[in-house]
């Protein structure tokens, strides 16, 4: 049953932090004695995320000291690992798999991401120290799948009072400080005004560890863009492949690049959000309709087919979405077992619409029978697909431009990028509220045309397309935040974008007609 449920007493939330899951030593590894698990429940309540970030804060989740081996180039081989979930809920147990080469102790702090005082993150629990080794590269697989079956080097029992967030650990090797990270999501079934989607199945498609193996790569050529090659979740997350060059984020995925600014923002103004992963969004439909609105941030381009539907069944439920994100529904996914037997393998099966005249290399493979994004995103996904611009108004007597200012015709310099959406789509109502030509640099347009949308759903709600993955560097910049500078430059928090933003969330949350 959903319900809502009580809210705590400061005293009784403070004295449920010294509650604990379990971090047990497994097979491989030694440990300091595990802490027993409390069995507090934490009862939540609508301002559960407010309450959370009145707690202190650190930095100290930040790396200090890092480093990739230059043969491979994108992984760090001294401490690495991977997550055995990408999500999961209070009570549930998750290991952790962790090479050290060479074999050396370390220690794993534990992490919620949020705002905490402009900090961005709280320390939530220490495993160690353990004693780490060399655990084997796995084979070439099938389709190319590195799919590690490593052993576990410790575990974790959720706790019951950990609220839903993005989680990181934060891996150290002792004695030389070496580091990289680890990340997950801790998820609920509580019902809550948002719901972020973080964008995982993207993360890991660009993820090339231990080289050259990302869903881009056939052996031939870096940036392929066909069937027969599957990406495993298995594995670590290497340095980030794009863009920028951001080695202090290694085995976070893309999560600090694109997405943290918006959860850093959402939680300094104590918005009611939940977090869940794009896997989530695939495999429990019925997850959707607890929320009032869908939020998808950054960099969303990878969906199975299940994902496409479930969306839209949510949307004709009278669930709202906002797409904060470009190359949104681009790339057609299928799920298959990993050696476990679990859904923690994928591979790229069509492209969510009609063929482009310039495919990139591999995509004319690619059977185009999916239907087109723009019938969930309200625009799709076209040539040149990347490119900048500014973030021009076409429809300032829009609600969403209340309170901005902003005239026909002003733009928000640079905030279109690196990739975004165009050729709105046919739907009953639909909008276009801001449009512009993208360019490969200033002054050299690419011939792109992108368009940022809104159209109504059957309930009052709606569904808003921003048509850029830099939506939210217009919200905040959180420690360690790094600036893209591509096409365009953003140019940082700005006023009218936090506007527009608090517009689409105060306006999900209004009762359905």
């Amino acid at each position: 049953m959903k319900h809502f449920d009580l809210p705590l007493s400061r005293r009784e939330w403070l004295q449920s932090l010294l509650g604990a899951g379990s971090a047990a030593a497994l097979s491989g590894c030694s440990s300091l004695p595990p802490r027993a698990s409390s069995g507090y429940t934490t009862r939540r309540s609508p301002d559960a995320v407010f309450r959370e970030n009145q707690l202190p804060g650190t930095r100290d989740w930040l790396l200090t000291k890092t480093a990739v081996d230059p043969e491979t180039r994108y992984r760090c081989p001294w401490i690495e690992g991977y997550c055995s979930h990408t999500s999961l809920r209070a009570g549930q147990t998750l290991t952790f798999h962790v090479s050290t080469r060479p074999s050396s102790a370390f220690t794993l702090d534990v992490y919620r991401l949020g705002y905490y005082g402009g900090a961005g993150g709280r320390l939530m629990r220490t495993l160690g120290p353990l004693q780490g080794a060399p655990q084997p590269d796995p084979p070439v697989g099938l389709r190319r799948l590195r799919d590690c079956q490593w052993a576990p080097c410790a575990s974790l029992e959720i706790p019951r009072d950990w609220l839903s967030g993005v989680y990181l650990g934060k891996l150290t090797t002792r004695p030389d400080g070496w580091q990289s990270y680890v990340i997950f999501i801790v998820r609920d079934d509580r019902p809550a005004d948002f719901l972020f989607q973080c964008s995982d199945t993207t993360w890991q498609a660009y993820n090339r560890w231990p080289s050259q193996f990302a869903l881009y790569d056939d052996g031939r050529t870096p940036w392929y863009w066909g069937r027969d090659v599957a990406v495993s979740f298995n594995r670590p997350y290497a340095k980030y492949c794009q863009i920028l060059d951001a080695p202090l984020s290694t085995g976070s995925g893309e999560f600090f690049l694109w997405e943290f600014p918006l959860a850093f923002w959402m939680e300094q103004h104590g918005f009611d959000v939940t977090y869940i992963s794009n896997l989530d969004t695939h495999a429990d439909p019925a997850g959707l309709f607890r929320a009032r609105g869908f939020l998808s941030v950054g960099h969303d381009e990878y969906y199975s087919i299940e994902m496409f539907r479930h969306l839209q069944q949510a949307i004709a439920g009278g669930l709202s979405i906002a797409f904060l994100s470009g190359n949104t529904c681009c790339g057609r996914i299928e799920f298959q077992p990993d050696f476990r037997g679990r859904l923690r393998t994928y591979e790229r099966v069509d492209f969510f619409g009609p063929p482009d005249p310039k495919p990139i290399r591999g995509m004319e493979t690619l059977p185009h029978q999916s239907p087109s994004s723009g019938e969930l995103v309200g625009a799709r996904n076209l040539g040149p697909f990347s490119g900048g611009a500014d973030w021009i108004c076409v429809r300032p007597d829009h609600w969403l431009f209340a309170g901005t200012g902003m005239a026909l015709g002003e733009g928000i310099p640079g905030l279109v990028g690196w990739e975004w959406h165009g050729d709105p789509a046919p739907i009953p109502g639909l909008e276009v509220i801001a449009s512009g030509s993208t360019q490969s640099a200033p002054g050299k347009p690419n011939g792109g045309l992108y368009t940022a949308t809104i159209y109504p759903g059957p309930r009052g709600n709606f569904v808003f397309n921003a048509s850029t993955c830099w939506w939210t560097d217009g919200l905040s910049e959180p420690p360690g935040y790094i600036r893209p500078s591509v096409y365009t430059t953003p140019r940082g928090p700005d006023s009218r974008v936090q506007r527009i933003t608090r517009n689409i969330l105060d306006r999900m949350i209004q009762p359905l007609s």
